[in-house]
């Protein structure tokens, strides 16, 4: 992909700064954010940053391609203002979608959620069936139903993904996120730190964590294979939060207990396992995850060694 004029909405934030800045390299990339929870910092002095909402009216989208990931991205955030998380995930979505319409451009790359799937011990095929216990898996979810409306109705090509858990740690564009950052990058962090993590439960609960690298990869072979639905963007490979602490100490060479508290959360809501079935999306771009878990959290150690 080159030669492109190319907006990211979400642009300051975690994964949308890997992902503009990326593509500004050999693209012009327009990236927006309110800085609700992104940072100009994250992005690239080659990335044209603009302080904007996806709620306005006079939205960039006179592009190519808009890769849409501006949302409230989890369940604390909802609860917190389930009105706003109603209007940026969903408003927002078909707001810029809209716009992007009426400026000509017909292709749209938008992030969605594996929380939907719930608890899953096996890999979860994109075709299983869904349901939402949090707003912020509904707002996804009506997410996902506008692409189809749009798709339908208008003929425009949009393109959902389904991320798993995605990471990098603080020494990337993550760490604005703090205490919304992915768990590898704060059990990095107090352990490098010389503190013990906090594990909710017993730590045997899993995750697919999917390395944002490959997630950016992702996106842009989503936008040029003229897709259209739902995939899954994971590994396939499942590991347990008492097994990326002791991976953790095991890169840095530490040797620091996690400590385990009751998990604050109903149990009709938390997530316990997550695996990812992304035979669809491999079969329709040729994706595969490039960086194992292994690499990754030695990647996420290196900024403490």
């Amino acid at each position: 992909m080159n030669g492109l004029r190319i907006l990211v909405t979400g642009g300051a934030g975690f994964i949308g700064s890997n992902l503009a800045n990326h593509l500004a390299d050999e693209n012009d990339v327009i990236a927006i954010d309110d800085e609700y929870l992104g940072t100009p910092d994250n992005l690239a002095p080659n990335v044209d940053y603009r302080r904007q909402s996806v709620l306005d009216d006079d939205l960039p989208t006179d592009v190519d391609i808009v890769f849409h990931l501006a949302a409230l991205s989890s369940y604390a955030m909802h609860e917190d203002d389930p009105c706003r998380g109603v209007r940026v995930n969903i408003e927002g979505f078909v707001n810029t979608v809209r716009s992007a319409r009426d400026s000509g451009c017909d292709t749209v790359v938008y992030a969605s959620t594996s929380s939907i799937y719930g608890t899953q011990t096996e890999p979860s095929p994109v075709d299983m069936p869904v349901s939402v216990n949090t707003a912020y898996e509904a707002s996804k979810l009506g997410r996902e139903r506008y692409a189809e409306y749009f798709n339908n109705h208008y003929g425009m090509q949009l393109t959902g993904l389904r991320l798993f858990s995605v990471y990098q740690g603080y020494g990337g564009s993550e760490s604005h996120k703090q205490r919304f950052a992915n768990v590898i990058a704060q059990f990095a962090d107090d352990i490098a730190s010389g503190n013990p993590p906090t594990l909710y439960g017993d730590g045997t609960q899993t995750r697919d964590f999917v390395h944002v690298d490959d997630v950016v990869h992702a996106f842009e072979l989503a936008s040029e294979d003229e897709l259209n639905g739902v995939f899954n963007v994971g590994t396939g490979e499942a590991h347990s939060f008492n097994t990326v602490v002791q991976m953790i100490n095991d890169h840095l060479g530490t040797d620091i207990d996690p400590v385990y508290i009751d998990n604050p959360l109903p149990d009709s809501v938390y997530v316990h396992d997550t695996c990812a079935d992304s035979t669809a999306f491999q079969d329709a771009t040729g994706w595969e995850p490039a960086i194992n878990l292994h690499e990754g959290i030695a990647r996420v150690c290196a900024q403490y060694e």
